[in-house]
């Protein structure tokens, strides 16, 4: 992975990201999510669906950068991807806070372009650029947004539920991230029109669900 991308997967890089649990909290006051056993389902499916989305979005982002822009049709397709209106709040929220990290890391006309056609841009349509800007590959671009995708739910698990961080850490290896991410590499330049849009339904519910117990009650994660 180019070094860039590194970076941005890091949860110490400030981005926000370390207060969005990717509908784990949700799961965990439900209690369908209480123990190891339980994160290897939640996270291959959130892999395969919000994190799949998330890394076609980023690799294609990451193209852009290279190719001259799209970002407004990019933004626009991926919000049209994204039905809950509180996973689109927390992807902008997430968006914003890397674009500003993002300006002082890689300072650049390109990414100036980005936030001046579309000024609350999605979390992986800033994430891809800032990859593309640094050098790396639409693949690059793909790998750290689908590992964000399941890490912070991940270490979600492990704050709330005091779990062993040793055993949580060997589920995220144990999924096939690689594939996931070739797959999303293999349709970077295509119309943003024609990019997949893998759903998922449950997560959405969480999503909103917890957005409405946000307001009613203290949570320890915003999404």
């Amino acid at each position: 992975m180019d070094l860039s991308a590194l970076i941005l997967a890091d949860s110490r890089f400030p981005g926000g990201g370390h207060v969005h649990s990717g509908g784990l909290e949700e799961a965990v006051s439900r209690r369908l999510i209480g123990s190891v056993r339980d994160l290897p389902g939640f996270l291959s499916g959130r892999l395969r669906t919000a994190g799949f989305l998330a890394a076609v979005f980023a690799a294609a982002s990451a193209h852009a950068a290279a190719a001259g822009g799209n970002w407004s049709r990019l933004d626009s397709e991926l919000d049209a991807r994204t039905p809950s209106l509180a996973q689109r709040e927390a992807s902008r929220a997430q968006g914003r806070g890397t674009a500003r990290a993002g300006r002082v890391a890689w300072p650049s006309p390109v990414l100036e372009a980005l936030l001046a056609e579309t000024p609350r841009p999605h979390h992986p349509i800033v994430l891809g650029a800032l990859v593309g800007i640094a050098g790396g590959s639409p693949y690059d671009a793909a790998m750290a947004a689908a590992y964000l995708s399941v890490s912070g739910p991940a270490s979600a698990a492990v704050r709330l539920l005091g779990l062993d961080p040793f055993a949580v850490n060997a589920v995220v290896a144990r999924l096939d991230l690689a594939a996931v991410c070739a797959e999303a590499a293999a349709v970077a330049g295509d119309d943003p029109a024609s990019l997949p849009s893998p759903g998922s339904p449950a997560l959405d519910l969480f999503a909103e669900a917890h957005a409405r117990h946000h307001q009613e009650e203290v949570r320890l994660f915003a999404s």
